[in-house]
């Protein structure tokens, strides 16, 4: 098939994110301000950018002061990926990934993210609502649920010298429960409040006004620019991620919000049943792809994709194939066909990414860029 173009496994992670591959290059050694003190760290700034719209991130990585929270804090793997992922596209906006380089948040370590994260009756700092021993768990359900689930602290760099760089810029994502979960006693069953997409945009912008003003406190943190974002993370049985729906910039020096702009974004499954007109098309494209394949191939279990949306227009298409194929032979074929059928029925400006499954894990990758005549295709060694 003169559509496919193989590709070896080293280049896989850069086709994941759907851009061309760079040229390997040497990198530049620089001293980095840490605004602590005057104390300085040697550090390295990669010289290769996969694209620019992706940040450089400086070497050694540091991890998050409050690594692991978050999957303790977010209900999904999908919104767990989302949410830190979602602050860094919403970062672009203010922080130019060709001017600043990425780090994990330093700032915001586990106990002063607990200490925000909880009620304001059990912990002073806390931004949640308060609660009295009087309140029944469904009267608290239904007038103090837990807004706040988690923060993201995403910190931005830029040079301000020859060989040094420093802190130029602070992203913060707020996490927030779009279903309350209680029980009514101990051991008991666990109940569901949903929370109203009006009630949890004003108590977002409400505790993102306090969130500001601690940052201001903060030593290293009173004069960089800030960006917000309040995300809205999905049920505990969806299989699609929640997104961000409103932002904010917070000028240099500045402890108040001026403004919110609001954010167009959503996550749908495919195949779907809404007759929405935004999705009807590639809704069409999908199922003539999984019928196709149906017809020659039937050892799989399901196919489903998830598309990304943005100002009602898909961006992205992302396909999910397991399967139970166990000869290598077996596996190409079906790859090989399904490219062609990737290339076919969908769009030509659509990116579109294909991960075949089974039990043993990863089988095969098929990527098609917006835009090109063919994909890119990985078939995964034992």
């Amino acid at each position: 098939m003169n559509r496919l173009r193989w590709i070896p496994a080293m280049v896989v992670t850069a086709m994941l994110a759907g851009c061309s591959l760079p040229s390997l290059t040497k990198e530049s050694t620089v001293v980095q301000s840490t605004n602590t003190k005057d104390k300085e760290e040697t550090t390295i700034i990669p010289s290769m950018q996969i694209d620019n719209q992706y940040y450089r991130t400086l070497l050694p990585y540091k991890e998050s002061a409050s690594r692991g929270l978050i999957v303790s804090n977010i209900n999904t793997k999908y919104d767990i990926k989302e949410a830190e992922s979602g602050l860094l596209r919403l970062s672009q906006q203010a922080f130019d990934p060709d001017k600043y380089f990425f780090q994990e948040g330093q700032y915001l370590d586990k106990n002063t993210v607990n200490s925000w994260l909880a009620r304001s009756s059990q912990d002073p700092a806390g931004l949640n609502p308060k609660t009295t021993k009087n309140m029944s768990p469904t009267e608290r359900a239904k007038t103090a649920p837990i807004y706040l689930a988690h923060i993201v602290e995403q910190n931005y760099l830029q040079k301000t010298g020859k060989n040094k760089v420093k802190l130029a810029g602070v992203s913060i994502g707020l996490a927030l429960n779009s279903v309350y979960y209680y029980q009514k006693e101990q051991y008991g069953a666990t109940y569901e409040e949903p929370i109203p997409q009006a009630v949890l945009d004003a108590q977002g912008k409400k505790i993102a006004a306090q969130v500001v003003k601690r940052l201001r406190q903060i030593d290293g943190l009173s004069e960089v620019p800030i960006t917000v974002g309040l995300f809205k993370q999905q049920s505990r049985s969806a299989i699609v991620p929640g997104t961000y729906f409103a932002y904010t910039n917070v000028d240099q020096g500045s402890a108040q919000i001026k403004d919110w702009k609001k954010i167009n974004e959503q996550y749908v499954l495919f195949p779907t049943s809404d007759a929405n007109n935004k999705y009807r098309d590639i809704n069409e494209n999908f199922n003539y792809f999984k019928q196709d394949i149906d017809k020659y191939f039937s050892n799989y279990t399901n196919i489903v994709g998830t598309g990304f949306y943005q100002n009602n227009k898909i961006q992205k298409l992302e396909i999910q194939i397991p399967i139970k194929f166990y000869g290598s032979s077996e596996i190409i074929g079906f790859t090989q066909y399904m490219s062609g059928e990737v290339m076919d029925q969908f769009p030509k400006g659509l990116q579109v990414e294909v991960n075949v499954t089974s039990i043993n894990g990863p089988e095969a990758l098929v990527v098609k860029e917006a835009n090109a005549d063919e994909p890119y295709i990985h078939i995964y060694n034992d």
